[in-house]
């Protein structure tokens, strides 16, 4: 991960199921990794920013850590995990308290010992530190010096062993923490969605340079969000690849139904949506059910036709066409055709990101807006409102924009109540084609003059 060197990476270690997740989740403040009474729920690292004590840390989370590795899947997982470790500048070490030493426990302790980074064991599972002394004293054997009694759940412990290992890093200044803060330094997210197995881990690591993901032909490997922070033509990103979206009812017990929420909540932190659909597979009608819930998070979004190299050349016009014809509820998103397995086709990709940007943040002149009300009204007025037994004109008096990322506009007019929401799409469109919104959604709210609201 490219971060600032000031900045300490914090790793969560230990086996399946001894509450690195809802440690994790206690120092971040909110629900951020999946967590279940299942072994194995997080497959990737999670990275969160924090400040402990008035310092900023990388915290990190991993897929619990087996010394012996497994084949398949499994083999990369730990592989992940064991990346972590390596990058970390400060490991903690979780095991179970209820549970009580096992030789897994002390397989990992010998390993993360020649590790020979600053090392610290949470004993987790301890609401009673006094009164269970003797599960504590029992981990002693392990031979770590900094050791600890918490409750993740329950928080006891967790902030006082956070800082006290974190006190005996030397504190680092200097050029890392230039313009910390500054809105335009701050890196844009980019959010990858998609169906299972579209490519969509491919696509973070061809972008990220490196093997950051695991990527398995298994359908839903990725189930947590995961950031990666990159760097093109000096713009700062932070990629985050996230959990394939099923339907509802076709997601597999708390892990999937979790990864989904956790696409969901990264969707509303997103600068841009990259939404991933197969193209050697063809259009489903999931793809458009995830770009329906990327339009309506408000994000600007991009869509990457991956596989592209497996289309033959033959049909490719008819896949493009079909791709449109599927989203043809947002054909202002720019599509571009992309393989990850070649690197082909990601040339263009962080111009149009900044394009689609721009087009977000776009704000429009108070009287260029009405001069444009004016001409739109005039050749396509609204429906006439109907009161009762008569009819009377439904007038667009003025409009305002009053929001960007995404564009929002309020439309001053008669009746509100008695304009159809097809006209409002209207409305939506002929901003989006006279001023160039392209690839971000556009949003109208109408208002009867004198302030009564309308269409929300």
């Amino acid at each position: 991960m490219s971060r600032p060197h000031s900045i300490p990476v914090v790793a969560l270690v230990g086996r399946p199921n001894v509450g690195k997740s809802t440690l994790f989740n206690r120092y971040a403040g909110y629900r951020r990794a999946i967590v279940a009474d299942l072994p194995g729920l997080t497959r990737d690292r999670i990275v969160e920013r924090i400040e402990v004590d008035g310092r900023s840390i990388w915290l990190v989370d991993t897929a619990g850590l087996d010394v012996a590795k497994g084949d398949g899947l499994e083999a990369a997982v730990q592989a992940q995990a064991r990346s972590a470790v390596e990058a970390a500048d400060v490991i903690l070490f979780i095991v179970d308290g209820k549970a009580g030493l096992v030789a897994e426990d002390e397989a990992i302790a010998q390993t993360l010992r020649r590790s020979g980074k600053p090392l610290a064991l949470i004993v987790n599972k301890i609401d009673r530190p006094n009164q269970h002394r003797d599960r504590i004293h029992e981990f002693f054997r392990l031979g770590i010096p900094h050791t600890y009694a918490v409750s993740a759940e329950h928080g006891g412990g967790a902030f006082d062993a956070l800082e006290s290992i974190l006190a005996t890093l030397p504190t680092e200044g200097g050029e890392g923490d230039a313009g910390e803060g500054a809105d335009d330094d701050s890196p844009l997210r980019l959010t990858i969605v998609g169906r299972p197995n579209v490519g969509k881990s491919s696509i973070a690591n061809r972008l990220a340079g490196e093997e950051r993901v695991v990527v398995s032909s298994t359908p839903g490997t990725t189930r947590d969000a995961v950031d990666i922070e990159i760097t093109r033509d000096g713009h700062p990103y932070v990629l985050v690849d996230t959990a394939g979206l099923r339907k509802v009812g076709r997601r597999q017990g708390p892990g999937e139904h979790g990864g989904a929420l956790m696409t969901l909540r990264s969707l509303e932190r997103a600068d841009v949506a990259l939404l991933v659909v197969d193209a050697a597979d063809g259009m489903a009608d999931q793809d458009a059910r995830v770009a329906s819930l990327v339009r309506e998070h408000g994000c600007s979004a991009l869509v990457l036709a991956n596989k592209w190299d497996l289309v033959p050349s033959e049909r490719r016009n008819e896949v493009m066409e079909d791709i449109r014809h599927g989203l043809r509820f947002m054909t202002d998103v720019p599509i571009l055709p992309v393989s990850a397995h070649t690197g082909s086709g990601f040339g263009p990709l962080f111009k149009k990101i900044r394009q689609v940007v721009a087009a977000g943040s776009l704000r429009i002149a108070t009287s260029d807006l009405n001069r444009w009300l004016h001409d739109v009204a005039e050749k396509h007025p609204p429906a006439m409102a109907a009161r009762g037994a008569t009819k009377r004109v439904n007038k667009l008096f003025y409009a305002s924009q009053v929001a960007v990322r995404p564009p929002t506009f309020v439309v001053f007019c008669t009746d509100p109540d008695n304009i159809q929401t097809s006209y409002v799409r209207f409305l939506e469109n002929q901003l989006r084609e006279s001023f160039g919104f392209s690839g971000t959604p556009v949003r109208v709210r109408l208002r009867a003059r004198g302030g009564r609201r309308g269409e929300e």
